[in-house]
């Protein structure tokens, strides 16, 4: 790469970063370039890793960050080079996997990786004639439309290789320890295999179609920013881990408005009594005290279809906050409302199999699993409705689709007359509100309702929502 392209390059890359959530400002390209000045371009691995200081502020973006980096600091451009002759047949190449994983040749795991995307990646076709898919091959063959890493992984298995690799790192006089660990380091060596092997098939894939577009649409945003009801299992295990350092960052804010709040208003008659020390000037206020409680929490979920992953993230998250409340109350639905205060506060332990208890454990619907909520706003109201009072605050998770059923507004308008505060989180687009089987804009009209489509909105929401 040339130094006059460098610099557009470099913008370039930020400008992706921030794309996938990644806060970048001027002063810290500034850093990245003048970092890139010092160290030069011949070793990319300390240019990765200069970058990565001078623009990242959090471990939580290093695998956004590593991903955009591929796509426009390529370690190759076209099909990668071998110093040797590379493996012809898939067993072949399995072969050697299990030869490079077992002696954990990062080298050699990068250009089997880059192999098998050249050999089982490619897919669709644009017309034929002129220079090849990867730009450098001879004219008459097939455009190629892509690279896909799924149907390479699908071809070469290495999840299938686990054994002959433990066998192949196995040695004499290991015990079940060196075993363990053996198994470990297995497991860890073939999932960045998986990896090169994604980030190779970005590569390919973006000299065909532009960084741009790749980066935007096969690049994984920040935790912060998946959509709950897009989110794949890989990512929701990442929102679970995120819960716990969330949850702390959210206590302090709101115990810190706690203390704020603490500070009732002016007290006329002592701020009087006391200015008669400073000549009737009033220098120093005084304040009534008040000593408001913790409020009462009350969480209402919709756990049917894709909305069960934003309302099992939103549960475990308000419970991870109970010391800020006097109380937390948990219901679920889909056809009938249940309290499921007590598998929740027990699904702190096993959080990814919270929303399998619940739809197993809890009587939510009497056929079917799709959402109506005009029955669950019924049953919730006829059955707890003593647990509202003007110290609760209520949220409301879900999309509000009601599968062309009553909306039942009068059972909502009953909520809010009960409680001191109704909010309604939507996991859906504001734009798509009202559309289809939508009663989501019913709903807006009796309550306060808000987008809530990831981690970033949740949290802050529940920062300037619930009472401090």
């Amino acid at each position: 790469m040339s130094s006059a392209v460098l610099p557009a390059r470099l913008v370039e890359f930020v400008g992706a970063l921030r794309e996938r959530g990644i806060e970048v400002g001027p002063g810290e390209t500034v850093d990245a370039a003048a970092a890139v000045d010092v160290l030069g371009l011949d070793d990319r691995g300390r240019l990765r890793e200069a970058l990565a200081a001078t623009l990242l502020r959090g471990a939580g973006q290093r695998p956004v960050f590593d991903a955009v980096f591929d796509l426009y600091f390529p370690v190759a451009v076209g099909a990668a080079e071998w110093a040797e002759a590379p493996p012809s047949t898939v067993f072949e190449l399995r072969n050697a996997l299990v030869e490079a994983l077992a002696a954990g040749d990062e080298a050699r795991l990068r250009a089997l990786a880059a192999t098998g995307v050249e050999a089982f990646g490619g897919y669709g076709s644009v017309g034929t004639g002129g220079e090849g898919a990867d730009g450098a091959q001879g004219g008459g063959s097939a455009r190629l439309s892509g690279w896909s890493a799924y149907q390479t992984l699908g071809e070469i298995r290495p999840d299938a290789l686990l054994d002959r690799v433990l066998a192949a790192m196995r040695q004499a006089g290991d015990g079940p320890l060196g075993e363990a660990l053996a198994g470990r380091e297995a497991l860890a060596r073939i999932a960045a295999f998986r990896e090169q092997v994604r980030a190779e098939a970005r590569r390919r894939t973006a000299e065909l179609r532009g960084r741009e577009r790749i980066a935007r649409h096969a690049v994984d945003p920040e935790t912060e920013l998946v959509t709950f009801t897009n989110a794949s299992a890989e990512q929701f295990a990442a929102m679970r881990r995120a819960i716990q350092p969330l949850s702390r960052r959210l206590a302090t804010r709101l115990a810190a408005r706690r203390r704020r709040a603490g500070r009732g208003q002016i007290d006329l008659r002592r701020t009087v009594r006391r200015s008669l020390g400073t000549g009737g000037v009033p220098m120093r206020p005084v304040l009534r005290n008040r000593r408001p409680g913790r409020p009462e929490l009350v969480v209402l979920c919709d756990m049917s279809g894709s909305v069960a992953g934003f309302a099992q993230f939103t549960l475990l998250l308000t419970q991870a906050l109970s010391d800020q409340f006097s109380k937390i109350r948990s219901f679920a639905f889909v056809g009938l409302t249940d309290e499921i205060t007590d598998l929740v506060r027990a699904g702190r332990d096993e959080p990814e199999h919270l929303a399998t208890r619940i739809l197993a454990e809890a009587r939510l619907t009497r056929w079917g699993m799709s959402s109506d909520y005009g029955s669950s706003l019924s049953t919730f109201v006829e059955g707890w409705g003593d647990v509202l009072s003007p110290r609760t605050s209520v949220l409301i998770l879900g999309d509000g689709r009601t599968n062309g059923g009553d909306p039942n507004l009068t059972a909502l308008r009953e909520i809010a007359d009960r409680a001191r505060h109704v909010y309604w989180l939507n996991p859906e687009p504001e734009s798509s509100w009202g559309t289809g089987d939508s009663a989501a804009q019913q709903y807006a009209r009796e309550v306060p309702m808000f987008e809530c489509r990831n981690i970033r909105q949740l949290s802050r929401l529940v920062t300037d929502l619930l009472p401090g």
